[in-house]
């Protein structure tokens, strides 16, 4: 590699791709843009490990492609991959901070993202055939998803004892190794059950210590590719004729409890945003759904 950190891109292209349920074409420009920053970095400014790079070298950067000619639409693209392979290495552990956090974002770069509407959910999870070990793993997977709306992430890591079954509680481990609590219902606690009583034991292997909760057919640690595929079948199942990813779960937990009145505050500490600025995007998803319902309901539209 031209750079002695660019072989993290390959990590970083699994991040998108699992974590944030984001298209091969995105994840090919991502990886594209952030490599000639990370090169730019390397060569130009000096820097031999991620954790020296600061605010400065991403300025530095953009004004370079300014001086080259890009446009703003383009430069900000460059940002917007950027951010993300910071933010994935923070989470990851390759770096201790984020430069980006006072570099500011376009008005046009962000997107809502895509969401289920309740019943779509239901279909979604009621799809998955439960009569082997696998099917009852998948099952309480996806119930586990939508029902804490926790990161592919955070679920892989999920330990049993993380569950707390009386106060229905679980123990979730963030970015950064934050960990914090997040309320689960009944109805994906009683999928844990089932899928520790009825396959967690066929599925354990004697050749490996098993720590988590969710374990692979081999009794190894679920890993973010097989929830992807476990989201992925149920969705094909469904036929709901949309491109859904685990990520896609956790924007469905976030906007069905914001329109159902929750608190912008409670759901921020749930998601384990650390701005609420990134929790407020729910909002405009919000206020999306009203207006639809205001323009299919409302006679004088």
């Amino acid at each position: 590699m031209e750079s002695p950190f660019t072989d993290m891109l390959d990590e970083f292209a699994q991040y998108l791709r699992f974590e944030k349920g984001a298209s091969e074409q995105t994840i090919a420009a991502y990886c594209h843009n952030a490599r000639q920053y990370l090169v730019f970095v390397h060569t130009s400014v000096g820097k031999e490990t991620l954790s020296e790079t600061c605010e400065t070298d991403i300025v530095t950067f953009l004004r370079y492609l300014a001086e080259l000619g890009l446009s703003e639409r383009s430069r900000a693209r460059y940002t917007s991959a950027i951010r993300q392979f910071y933010r994935f290495a923070l989470a990851h552990g390759h770096c201790a901070h984020d430069p980006t956090e006072l570099i500011a974002s376009p008005a046009f770069e962000q997107h809502l993202p895509q969401v289920l509407s309740v019943e779509e959910i239901f279909a979604l999870l009621e799809s998955v055939p439960t009569s082997t070990p696998e099917g009852i793993r998948d099952r309480a997977v996806l119930e586990v998803l939508y029902g804490c709306g926790l990161r592919v992430s955070e679920l892989c890591g999920l330990r049993s004892d993380d569950i707390a079954y009386e106060s229905r509680i679980v123990r979730v481990r963030g970015k950064g190794s934050k960990e914090r609590l997040v309320p689960i219902g009944q109805v994906a606690l009683d999928w844990i059950e089932r899928y520790r009583r009825d396959a967690y034991p066929l599925l354990r292997s004697p050749k490996y210590a098993a720590t988590t909760l969710f374990l692979s057919n081999r009794g190894r640690q679920l890993n973010r590719m097989a929830v992807w595929l476990i989201v992925q079948n149920a969705a094909k199942t469904a036929q709901l004729g949309m491109h859904i990813t685990p990520h896609t779960l956790r924007h469905c937990f976030a906007t069905h409890l914001i329109e159902a009145g929750a608190d912008l505050r409670a759901v921020q500490e749930m998601l384990g945003h650390a701005d609420i600025s990134t929790t407020q995007i729910y909002t405009h998803l919000d206020r999306l759904y009203l207006r639809e319902v205001h323009r299919r309901f409302h006679p004088r539209w």
